[in-house]
């Protein structure tokens, strides 16, 4: 057994423990349930994201004239200077560079047609960058969705956000001690979309790792920063379809700018990183 492994058991069983003693108290902390372990990616192996597992997105988007659906800045690109392998964390990088049009690059990869998940506690433990401008996130979406690629009339596919999407972790740079979990679907996308803050009261969350992860069942999803519950929905909390019964695939990014966190500024640091240490989904 590794070094890594036997600290994430000691770890488990502390955090166990605490959930125990804080349960006796308060039921909604109940936030470990689910414990046997399905799948670990510890990015162990230096280089590039393991191909079996990832896939990358490359460019501007789908409609280069709606970047990524958000009108975002970055060029998303599979050069090691974006993303890369080492020191045991998944490096993804945000830069200022001009680069085919665009004024800034990032990485974006996803885990379709190779993992997709239907329930389960899924986890991720990340350092997170810092800036005004930058918009990293830890995410799902249904793996029916339509990409552009299909007919539209083929019945087994769905546009956002009929396919369902699911931010364990969402980040803007230029607030590092708050995080949020949100759920999108039919009904319930964008400003109207299911969501609640997180804030840290004693760190922050670009200096230091943090475990961001959900605990999902066909009727229940619970999001979680470390062993903090924070957030659940149920389909009595949507107002449309809980379309959140199916399998679901992950996607890890930083963007740059869009609707959400604005532009960067002259005062944002480049480059920046999100350092990611593992990935571990148990049922």
């Amino acid at each position: 057994m590794s070094a890594k492994f036997l600290k994430i058991e000691t770890i488990l069983f502390a955090t166990i423990l605490t959930l125990v003693t804080a349960c006796s108290t308060d039921e909604k902390q109940t936030v470990i349930t689910k414990t046997t372990l399905v799948m670990s990616e510890e990015f162990d192996v230096p280089g590039a994201p393991n191909p079996n597992l990832w896939s990358y997105d490359i460019g501007v988007g789908p409609d280069p004239s709606n970047p990524w659906g958000n009108n975002e800045l970055q060029y998303y690109t599979d050069r090691p200077q974006n993303i890369i392998v080492e020191n045991g964390n998944l490096k993804i990088t945000a830069r200022r560079e001009l680069y085919l049009g665009s004024s800034f690059t990032s990485a974006r990869i996803i885990t379709k047609g190779k993992l997709e998940q239907k329930y389960g506690r899924i986890e991720a433990r990340i350092k997170l960058p810092l800036g005004q401008g930058l918009w990293p996130a830890f995410w799902m979406l249904g793996s029916n969705i339509q990409t552009g690629v299909e007919n539209p009339d083929n019945s087994s596919t769905l546009a956002w956000p009929a396919c369902g999407e699911i931010d364990i972790m969402e980040y803007l740079g230029n607030s590092p001690t708050k995080i949020f979990g949100t759920v999108h679907g039919p009904g319930y996308s964008g400003g109207e979309s299911i969501s609640k803050n997180f804030f840290l009261s004693n760190s922050r969350f670009d200096t230091d790792f943090h475990v961001f992860g959900i605990e999902w069942d066909e009727n229940k999803i619970n999001f979680y920063v470390d062993d903090f519950l924070y957030h659940s929905v149920t389909p009595s909390d949507v107002p449309g379809d809980w379309v959140f019964n199916q399998p679901f695939y992950l996607i890890l990014n930083i963007a740059v700018g869009g609707n959400l966190p604005g532009s960067p500024n002259a005062e944002t640091p480049f480059p920046q990183s999100m350092l990611v240490d593992y990935i571990r989904i148990y049922e």
